[in-house]
């Protein structure tokens, strides 16, 4: 028989030897592989072994995503911020720490239908990464953001706080939400796509930069950006129809944060099966007022230095590959196609979102 007060331990995995840590000790810079340990009535610990085949049917099992990059002393902070809650709540969390740029997608790919929910704790980055591997999967797990990135731009969507022990505490009291996911070509994106002055702007940050100034250094990066920007010509085909467009940035977005700043779009939503599309043709003052005045949707459809269409598929080409950068990360370039797959993932969110 064992105790129904079960006593949360940690498995740190190391150079492929395992040894228990209590709870409090997990500032170790290894990867962390969480288990419930079951008490006997004697309060012995029982060996790996014994815990297959004793726990119970209604096991509850995620995964912890955490970016180490991050150093040992944020990791320390991070993970002491969450783990108490989520091993509160759940029977079984296993901890994996990234270590290359796409360990978050190789642990995602190889989720098996044990892990109920993955829970991603980095910036937007990681999160391009995990969401990228899930999208794929035939059973998807339920995801679950803990902002501990620079922007953290899709979890202010989802209305998810910024402090980490209360993202936890929000999540696992929360409640699930379907979101739309979008595909442009054979890669997904939750939060953006763009190239012109969004692409150039992420390529001129400067990662020292970064490190220091944090979210400032976006708009440092933007502010070099926008006095250099040059419009290009392009032929979108948006649900089909054909237009020939000459503009300085196009934005083709399912959230609504870039760099922590929100877009006004007046019809945004994450779970309406349709992208939100931004012309700008200018970077002038009366392109930032067009902006501002975006959410009491003034703007037509297209005129003036701004236009804003919703869709579900848009078809882009340039006269040249151009940069694209997708969630904050760029990698891939024109031409794209870009679709909606309408609440393709569930999300934990806040039990009042």
């Amino acid at each position: 028989m064992f105790n129904e007060d079960l006593s949360f331990f940690i498995i740190c995995s190391y150079d492929s030897k395992e040894t228990s840590i209590s709870a409090n000790d997990f500032a170790s810079p290894c990867t962390f592989f969480a288990l419930r340990l079951l008490l006997t009535e004697k309060g012995d610990y029982i060996t790996r072994s014994k815990i297959k085949e004793q726990l119970y049917m209604s096991h509850r099992k995620a995964l912890l995503i955490h970016n180490g990059n991050a150093g040992n002393k944020n990791i320390e902070k991070a993970l002491g911020a969450v783990v108490p809650v989520l091993s509160h709540h759940l029977d079984e969390v296993i901890i994996k720490q990234t270590k290359k740029k796409d360990d978050a997608y190789h642990f995602c790919r190889s989720i098996d239908d044990s892990v109920d929910t993955v829970f991603i704790l980095g910036g937007d980055g990681t999160i391009h990464q995990c969401i990228n591997a899930i999208s794929a999967l035939e059973r998807k797990p339920a995801v679950g953001i803990l902002p501990g990135g620079t922007c953290n731009d899709f979890s202010r969507v989802l209305g998810i706080p910024q402090n980490l022990a209360k993202a936890a505490e929000a999540l696992m009291s929360g409640k699930k939400t379907s979101v739309d996911v979008c595909q442009m070509n054979d890669r997904y994106f939750l939060n953006f796509w763009g190239i012109g002055l969004i692409a150039e702007t992420s390529n001129q940050i400067n990662e020292t930069e970064k490190a220091l100034l944090g979210k400032i250094s976006y708009f440092t990066s933007a502010l070099r950006t926008v006095s250099s920007a040059a419009s290009f010509p392009m032929t979108l085909k948006i649900d089909g129809e054909e237009i020939k467009e000459e503009a300085v940035m196009l934005l083709v977005m399912n959230g609504q944060y870039i760099g922590t700043n929100r877009i006004p779009l007046p019809d945004a939503s994450i779970e309406d099966g349709l992208l939100d599309v931004l012309i700008c043709r200018n970077t002038n003052l009366t392109a930032l007022r067009e902006l501002m005045s975006m959410e009491q949707g003034s703007i037509d459809r297209f005129t003036g230095e701004l236009s804003y269409v919703q869709a579900s598929r848009i078809e882009i080409e340039t006269d040249t590959a151009k940069k694209a950068d997708m969630d904050g990360e760029v990698y891939t370039h024109t031409p794209a196609v870009i679709q909606v797959l309408p609440q393709h993932i569930d999300m934990l969110v806040p039990a009042n979102e």
